[in-house]
């Protein structure tokens, strides 16, 4: 098996992906605890919040509070959700490297996520640029596999709203797995056809783990020229608006996978558990990752007094 040189890098999604549609509300200052402790575990990216409407998201409604708080690290890039024009201006007036926009290929589920047609989305998304003021401007499109209501999403969709995400200027393209539907085959076609027809851009792969296949389509995508991946600590998150959804890749588990694989990924994954353990005392529900739970694959276990008697009688050397 052949395996990439290339850093993975890894970007840090749960703050806002996970708790925009976590069970209860975590307070401001333990939200800017548990980004302090991801700031020092070598994450190139951490998504802090969103700023969308209080009432339709209460659980992030803290946004400004929490950037105005965090400690900093300058090795991270902190950035934000923002789904409109309101929210770019709430943006503005903070401490941010870059915003987050996104619109889904999806009519049906752009409708259901943001009211708005494909269309009216990449206008707003056109202006949201022109008024960056300079900030980094990265473009996400959801649903880039398939949509919970219209089914399958074409490749060729995908590049040419890849071309018009381009067009109005944005920096960065993420492309994500909103439903978790796609398997390693269509994430590895998918991201060279991207890479192949935009060869300098930043790509992202942002996965979901809804049928399990998270971390397989994560390595079908570096074997495609990715080397930028969204994950979750803990495995939490899960679009509201899109039936079925489960929470995205597991940060911690991804790491590892990464890791003990031979590739080249600089993030503390005792750190991130620890980061999660944090994470879990302050939820009600058991988190979905699973190396938190079982251990790295460097964990040995004890053996019974009776066996190692059984391997002496035998003169086993254990």
């Amino acid at each position: 098996m052949l395996l990439s040189t290339d850093p993975i890098y890894i970007q840090e999604v749960g703050m806002r992906d996970g708790l925009q549609s976590a069970g209860s509300f975590i307070e401001t200052p333990d939200k800017v605890d548990l980004i302090n402790q991801l700031s020092k575990l070598g994450l190139t990216k951490i998504e802090v919040t969103s700023f969308v409407s209080p009432k339709a998201v209460p659980l992030l409604a803290d946004a400004e509070e929490v950037l105005q708080t965090i400690e900093r690290n300058s090795a991270v890039q902190y950035t934000a959700l923002i789904p409109n024009l309101r929210g770019l201006e709430r943006a503005l007036q903070t401490e941010l490297d870059e915003v987050n926009v996104v619109m889904s290929i999806s009519e049906a589920h752009n409708l259901a996520n943001l009211r708005l047609s494909c269309s009216e989305s990449m206008a707003q998304i056109a202006t949201i640029v022109e008024r960056s003021a300079g900030l980094r401007v990265n473009g996400t499109l959801a649903t880039a596999f398939a949509c919970p209501f219209s089914g399958p999403t074409e490749p060729r969709e995908v590049l040419n709203w890849a071309q018009r995400y381009l067009d109005v200027g944005i920096d960065s393209l993420t492309v994500a797995d909103t439903i978790g539907a796609a398997t390693p085959g269509q994430v590895y076609s998918l991201c060279k056809q991207i890479l192949t027809r935009f060869p300098n851009i930043e790509l992202t792969l942002h996965l979901h783990n809804t049928r399990g296949l998270g971390i397989a389509n994560a390595l079908a995508g570096i074997a495609a020229g990715v080397r930028r991946f969204d994950a979750s600590f803990g495995g939490v998150g899960g679009c509201p608006y899109a039936p079925g959804a489960t929470g995205n890749v597991c940060t911690e588990d991804l790491v590892h996978a990464l890791q003990f694989d031979g590739y080249s990924c600089a993030v503390d994954l005792e750190g991130l558990i620890a980061a999660t353990d944090t994470l879990a005392a302050l939820l009600p529900e058991q988190l979905p990752g699973l190396v938190r739970a079982s251990g790295t694959s460097k964990k040995r276990h004890p053996m019974s007094e009776g066996l190692r008697k059984l391997a002496s009688e035998k003169r086993i050397s254990l």
